[in-house]
């Protein structure tokens, strides 16, 4: 069964400025157990996938917590259901840039076979956003084809549409974005943005074919750069088909070999407050890409 939704700027907005308004805590498999994705490299920054729950230490708010829930990439399908979006800029600015685009993409989707359903955002100056699940891969394909380069770039909209959906799917939750960065119609603003970022469970990668950009570039790269590290994820800005071969390696190198760590928080109040997250790694030389925090849950009192 396909989900497929058409979105206007004011449906963004309104949808959005909802979301700023609840804030959503870390991504949760029981009513107390707060989740986070954690991707470890050494110095060199090649992954490490052989970490073990007792070398992971987790403070909230300075608070030591107790690690109940490990589960280390995809192996021997222990980990929880992975949901994966796909951001693609269909703006008239990506007209010499889609073909490649598209293919990438493709050539990604074709290399990840563990997701349970993939989301589409193709968008310009609309947003368009179709879930398909594993069996009609084939349908997916050729709409990521079918689709030409016109209008606007809607880009912070887009995010906004797909972070909102994005927030009712337990497990694991990883968004793919290939664009070229220049905002040019939202009526989101890039804060916005980065609120909506902090307050979901997203993992979110971005591989920016920012060539062309001109004097923009240093501020779109910039910003693909900070809203990637909200999330734990990372950008790539390739410049050639072997670069770009080699960014989609990457995530899905990322995607497979990220640990899950969950804990029951210390701090039961139920107050909607922005909770600081620690989590480090025991082992030398290793270092981690994860979130820095999560809202608590908010009741309001009687």
């Amino acid at each position: 069964m396909l989900l497929m939704l058409r979105f206007s700027p004011f449906l963004v907005l309104a949808a959005s400025l909802t979301l700023l308004a609840a804030p959503q805590p870390r991504f949760r498999t029981g009513v107390d157990l707060v989740t986070f994705g954690v991707t470890a490299v050494d110095r060199k920054g090649n992954l490490v996938d052989d970490l073990t729950q007792a070398d992971f230490e987790i403070r909230e708010d300075g608070a030591l917590q107790t690690v109940t829930h490990f589960t280390r990439g995809l192996a021997d399908g222990e980990g929880p259901a992975t949901h994966l979006g796909l951001m693609l800029d269909t703006s008239a600015s990506m007209e010499r840039d889609l073909k490649l685009a598209r293919s990438a993409a493709i050539r990604f989707l074709n290399m990840v076979p563990e997701a349970e359903d993939i989301t589409l955002v193709d968008f310009d100056t609309e947003v368009r956003v179709t879930r398909y699940p594993q069996s009609e891969f084939a349908r997916l394909v050729e709409r990521i084809r079918l689709r030409k380069p016109d209008g606007f770039t809607a880009l912070y909209d887009a995010l906004g549409v797909y972070l909102d959906g994005a927030s009712r799917q337990t497990g694991r939750t990883i968004l793919v974005m290939y664009t070229d960065g220049a905002d040019s119609r939202s009526r989101l603003r890039f804060s916005d943005v980065m609120d909506l970022l902090k307050a979901s469970h997203v993992t979110v990668y971005a591989v920016g074919l920012v060539e062309r950009t001109g004097r923009m570039r240093s501020e779109v790269t910039m910003r693909l750069q900070q809203m990637v590290a909200a999330t734990g994820g990372q950008a790539f800005f390739p410049s050639s088909l072997e670069d770009l071969e080699k960014a989609y390696e990457r995530v899905l190198g990322d995607i497979r070999a990220q640990y899950q760590l969950g804990y029951t928080s210390t701090n039961p109040a139920l107050d909607g407050a922005w909770r600081e997250v620690d989590i480090r790694v025991l082992r030398p030389g290793v270092k981690l890409r994860t979130r820095q925090g999560y809202f608590a849950l908010y009741r309001e009192q009687d």
